[in-house]
């Protein structure tokens, strides 16, 4: 039987242990792996795997031994409690061997479950799954988690007073980052929360996001939003001294400079414009960018934004002379003083 999106993430959370089998699939391997954990956890509890009831086959070695999953299912262990066969990576080439083992299945036998990666419509392994009358088979996207499923981490992680900004930053994240590394921040969260009974806010996700490669640029970048050419100097003579390339830097401030006119731009207005950003921003910094956004309306920044695609073109042109990173430095101030304008 087929999983449908919509019904698959309640079925991860809690499987019925009377199924034969399930079959989870898709191109990401990392969200196809942590849907694979979260439904053999729930199947044998925290203590499955250290009580041996549960065991592990690569496809690989089920093809030099098909007698292995049959075996798996069928064992009787010392610890009491449910079972799973997880065979690891299938692929076509042991369809038979799976088909076989389902057909063999009788309850109280270990529950199969069995992870791929892309499965076409006609996939032997997939129809098996689809077909049977006791087995599911999920097909995995490669979509952000929904509200729900980021309710079911939170929730897991031990965070639940969660105002509806903060969720938005969350579900923000969620969409910036792969599910591991989404996961590995709440968790981070969780643990950075503790102790504190204050409700979320986007302060602390802030202080637990991943730092982008440009944070260590943030510093000038600000400074030329802000209008002070002044203080550029200084800055960027600490750049050179950490090796930073002018290409990096004019590329970042490009990126930057595109997200204010995004938000400048946006019809809700600059606070609703930033909230669209892509990689999300966060907390001071968020609301820091929101004000350069309104400072320099969407005129201002088209024109800032050309004068940093002249000094890229620059950069990469074979006639160039001048020094690269004079050339950056130049274009920056330039920018701090259009902003004084």
């Amino acid at each position: 039987m087929k999983l449908s999106p919509r019904d698959a993430p309640a079925y991860f959370a809690r499987p019925d242990p009377d199924r034969t089998g399930l079959l989870i699939y898709g191109t990401d391997a990392m969200r196809v792996a942590l849907k694979r954990q979260e439904v053999i956890a729930a199947l044998i509890g925290p203590q499955g795997e250290e009580e041996m009831r549960l065991t592990r086959i690569q496809a690989g070695e089920l093809r030099k031994d098909p007698a292995m999953l049959l075996d798996a299912i069928k064992a009787q262990g010392f610890f009491p409690g449910p079972r799973v066969a997880f065979v690891e990576d299938a692929n076509e080439t042991v369809a038979p061997v799976v088909t076989a083992a389902l057909e063999d299945w009788q309850p109280g036998d270990a529950q199969v479950v069995v992870t791929a990666g892309s499965l076409k419509a006609t996939s032997k392994l997939r129809k098996l799954f689809e077909g049977h009358k006791n087995a599911y088979a999920a097909a995995i996207y490669d979509e952000p988690p929904g509200r729900a499923e980021i309710e079911a981490i939170l929730s897991k992680a031990g965070l639940r007073d969660i105002p509806r900004e903060a969720m938005a930053d969350l579900n923000a994240l969620a969409r910036a980052l792969d599910p591991g590394d989404f996961r590995q921040t709440m968790d981070k969260l969780a643990l950075y929360k503790r102790g504190d009974d204050t409700p979320l806010s986007a302060e602390d996700i802030a202080a637990c996001a991943p730092v982008s490669v440009e944070a260590d640029l943030d510093d000038v970048l600000h400074l030329v939003a802000e209008a002070k050419p002044g203080e550029i100097g200084p800055v960027m003579k600490r750049l050179r001294a950490q090796g930073v390339q002018p290409v990096g830097l004019c590329m970042a401030a490009n990126r930057h400079f595109r997200a204010l006119y995004a938000a400048a731009s946006d019809p809700g207005g600059p606070g609703q414009g930033i909230a669209r950003v892509r990689p999300p921003v966060f907390g001071p910094r968020r609301d820091r960018m929101q004000r350069q956004a309104a400072s320099w309306g969407a005129a201002k920044l088209e024109e800032a934004l050309g004068v940093l695609t002249d000094t890229d073109l620059r950069l990469r042109s074979a006639g160039q002379t001048a020094p690269d990173m004079a050339l950056v430095e130049r274009a920056l101030i330039r920018l701090a003083t259009l902003a004084q304008r």
